[in-house]
């Protein structure tokens, strides 16, 4: 193939997953002219791209607006790869029994694009939370969970960040502080002193890396932190020591 050539293909890669890229901000349909003066690309180069995605699924148009949206291949896809990510495998035989002796909620949480997506949950018979939503998505500095995350990821990461904190309203800046802060921590926990929702998080390490963390989220008696560190923590970094010892051996 000639030089040009792979060029344009990994340019219409590039576009293609740029497109992807807005549709997923912002509203659940989007116009074609407003794809396009976002991306900075002519009309005919986003409609030919957004064809080629309707044909396979990852996007879809609203046949009564003519508005694009992302597709539900996409769904598939991101469940296949979930199937396969080895700390899901490596952790699914603790999830329950932490949860059961716990009596709280207890989730998988992995970093994708400067955000935390909870991967695997296993909920308590009260299904409760601080962060109890449909979304499994949030940005990185707004949860334990993303915290301890984006400390140990490269630098290029914190940098996505911190630049997505504008689709994030009232999410705080983080500061270099708080990364060596939470980069050293065993465990990082939010608690509400007064109605008692919790959630903390512990780092799951293989070798020098940090792919997931293990976190419990619930409630707790009001005045009741003290629990949270002596019971909680622990059983969640034995977990996390197990999990990192299975994914380093697989």
């Amino acid at each position: 193939m000639a030089i040009d050539e792979q060029r344009g293909t990994l340019g219409t890669v590039r576009n293609a997953a740029l497109l992807l890229e807005l549709m997923s901000e912002g509203p659940a349909y989007h116009q074609l002219t407003e794809l396009a003066d976002r991306a900075g690309m002519s009309l005919p180069t986003v409609h030919r791209l957004l064809r080629s995605l309707v044909a396979a699924g990852l996007v879809e148009q609203d046949l009564q607006t003519a508005r694009y949206g992302l597709g539900r291949q996409l769904v598939y896809l991101s469940e296949r790869y979930l199937g396969r990510l080895p700390v899901l495998n490596a952790a699914a035989p603790y999830l329950g029994d932490l949860r059961d002796s716990l009596g709280a909620t207890v989730m998988i949480a992995v970093l994708v694009r400067g955000h935390v997506v909870y991967v695997d949950r296993v909920d308590a018979g009260d299904a409760g939370g601080v962060f109890r939503e449909s979304s499994r998505l949030r940005h990185a500095f707004q949860t334990p969970a993303g915290q301890l995350l984006i400390a140990h990821a490269p630098t290029d990461e914190w940098r996505r960040a911190e630049a997505a904190l504008g689709q994030s309203p009232g999410v705080p800046r983080a500061t270099p502080a708080d990364r060596r802060r939470w980069s050293r921590a065993s465990y990082l926990l939010v608690h509400d002193d007064e109605t008692g929702p919790f959630e903390l998080a512990v780092p799951i390490r293989s070798g020098d890396a940090v792919p997931a963390a293990i976190v419990a989220t619930g409630s707790t008696g009001r005045g009741e932190p003290d629990e949270l560190t002596d019971k909680v923590a622990p059983r969640l970094e034995r977990a996390a020591l197990a999990v990192g010892r299975t994914i380093a051996h697989a």
